[in-house]
């Protein structure tokens, strides 16, 4: 039998030669890349967490979304080459090998029991607040400075887009969240409106702040929101939108289809493993009794 491949007619043996070549070149540049991976292994990122943490749940949305580091055009290229040769079975491969986070470190710190007030933690953090992320001799707290840390070091699969309109629009739609919704629903806020204003006004405080600053969110990206929030790429915007509305509705039973525009983009992060794998239940810390 002769095939013809790259315009030269090989044989039985010569096919068998070039297939032998190529999986050893593609063999090395696996080898190559795990062992670049096993260097950096060394100085794994922390993630200090808490399951039903949102802030926190954006660190691991990000950390998910940055892991996507590996050259999309070489990644065409070896695409094209392995689909014309060996067919399907090298795409699942290929994105099997492909497909995955940032490798960290995630280390549970439990809210309920105080752990954020441990000694040791508030050296990471002296407000007490998680998430903490440590890269080597480098601490970060705050998920806000966190991800802007996360970047500009790993620039792949950017949060941020080019042009500045739109990045406003990012920052802005951002500080929606962490400035005018989640300060006024934390477990500190939430306890002093227990204790005194009553525990029946907890629920119809958060949702209040919650309709307010998702009917803002609403007006603001109206215009702009395409698949994602702002287009369809995703971005910053969607890290904090997408652990808010989790909250909203798990937590505090939020109405949400009075917010049309956020419930499709809830329906658009569901099919994103970046997103699901960040998801609190599927957290190592998750309490079984208690993933609403």
């Amino acid at each position: 039998m002769d095939r013809c491949l790259m315009n030269k007619s090989l044989s039985d043996n010569d096919v068998v030669s070039y297939f032998d070549k190529v999986n050893l070149l593609f063999y090395l540049v696996i080898c190559d890349v795990q062992a670049e991976s096993g260097e950096s292994n060394k100085n794994k990122l922390k993630l200090y967490s808490y399951w039903r943490s949102s802030c926190s749940q954006r660190v691991r949305i990000a950390l998910n979304l940055k892991g996507y580091a590996f050259s999309f055009a070489l990644l065409k290229v070896w695409i094209c080459f392995w689909f014309f040769l060996v067919g399907f079975h090298f795409l699942v491969l290929i994105f099997s090998f492909l497909v995955t986070g940032l490798e960290y470190e995630y280390i549970p710190v439990n809210l309920l029991k105080g752990e954020h007030f441990s000694p040791d933690f508030l050296k990471l953090n002296p407000l007490g607040y998680v998430p903490a992320l440590v890269d080597g001799e480098i601490v970060i707290s705050d998920s806000f400075a966190i991800l802007m840390y996360l970047e500009e070091k790993y620039p792949q699969h950017p949060l941020l887009p080019s042009d500045l309109q739109k990045k406003a629009l990012n920052y802005q739609a951002a500080n929606v969240v962490c400035s005018s919704i989640q300060p006024l629903q934390n477990m500190a806020v939430l306890k002093y409106i227990k204790e005194k204003v009553g525990p029946d006004e907890v629920i119809p405080w958060v949702q209040s702040h919650i309709n307010k600053g998702f009917a803002a969110l609403e007006k603001l990206l109206k215009d702009s929101a395409g698949k994602y929030a702002t287009g369809n790429e995703v971005s910053m915007a969607d890290l904090f939108i997408e652990p808010q509305i989790l909250g909203a509705i798990k937590r505090f039973s939020v109405d949400m289809t009075q917010f049309p525009l956020l419930s499709r983009l809830h329906e658009a992060y569901s099919e994103l493993p970046a997103f699901q794998n960040a998801m609190p239940e599927n957290q190592p810390d998750a309490s079984p009794s208690s993933v609403t």
